[in-house]
């Protein structure tokens, strides 16, 4: 299939088109899947999260007013379940927070992918420079990583932060890590530094 704009493919969908679902799933997945990593969900609660996401769409199909933002939306959306997720463990378990603690929560469930790159030493102390940063920060990484790369307007959505932040705030983090990194010897030939490929 031909990518579509969002629009069309919420039409395509409306008439029952199964290729379309299949493409708009394809396209937004792991956009969710990282939003709702970054809010520190196990596996499991990740899965629930994204399920009902997709699910508030297949509700809403005929509510949605402004289709170019549909990334928006979603990424909107996946953070109220997973907060509501996070709520309904608190009740269940006395004293534990809405919101996760940091980096620890989100490393502890990682993904088979993310469990291969841990066992190379670059990308272990990485992930260790990453866990160290201010929780803010971990989570603007977190969702940095989705694939395909969220815009802007979803990246905003999906963390509750004004659009205008982002870049400045991307710019912080970075540097940050940078300054953690600059003591460490398995990055001290400059081409294995992370860098920020989103900038300009």
């Amino acid at each position: 299939m031909d990518e579509f704009d969002p629009a069309e493919l919420l039409r395509r969908i409306q008439g029952g088109d199964a290729a379309a679902w299949e493409e708009l799933t394809g396209r937004y997945t792991g956009l969710l899947w990282s939003v709702a990593r970054s809010l520190g969900l196990h596996e499991a609660d990740a899965a629930d999260a994204v399920q009902t996401s997709w699910l508030r769409l297949l509700e809403n199909l005929d509510a949605i007013q402004r289709p170019e933002r549909l990334g928006a939306w979603l990424a909107t959306t996946v953070r109220h379940e997973s907060l509501t997720i996070h709520r309904r463990a608190a009740r269940l378990q006395l004293g534990a927070p809405d919101e996760p603690d940091g980096w620890d929560a989100i490393v502890a469930v990682a993904d088979p992918l993310e469990d291969g790159l841990l066992r190379d030493e670059r990308d272990a102390a990485l992930w260790h420079a990453l866990g160290r940063l201010r929780p803010a920060c971990q989570r603007l990484m977190r969702v940095l990583m989705a694939d395909p790369p969220p815009s802007y307007a979803e990246i905003a959505a999906a963390l509750g932060i004004p659009m205008g932040s982002i870049g400045p705030t991307r710019q912080r983090c970075f540097q940050c890590l940078r300054d953690l990194l600059d003591g460490d010897e398995l990055f001290d030939d400059a081409p294995h530094r992370p860098t920020d490929a989103r900038k300009g």
